[in-house]
């Protein structure tokens, strides 16, 4: 797998007891909650729907820079997790 298997097991051993599901998916692994993708976990870090209200406040944390995807709010945070707390 191309991305960091650590913190793909840290991010299911905390969403899972929610629902959140993993499955492998656009070249990494897609968290899905109800169906619908919250998070995808790649080589170049974790790409996280945060919704546009608090776009913003993702961008505080260390490694993390926007992406846009149909105008929705999206940060990617950087390689290992940096800034995931």
């Amino acid at each position: 797998m191309a991305y960091d298997e650590v913190l793909a097991k840290r991010i299911k051993e905390r969403l899972e007891p929610e629902g959140v599901v993993a499955k492998q998916m656009f070249s990494g692994l897609a968290f899905l909650f109800r169906g619908n993708a919250l998070a995808n976990l790649y080589d170049e870090g974790l790409m996280v729907r945060v919704g546009k209200d608090r776009t913003g406040e993702a961008l505080t944390r260390p490694g993390a820079t926007p992406v846009v995807m149909r105008g929705q709010g999206t940060a990617r945070l950087g390689p290992a997790g940096r800034g995931i707390p």
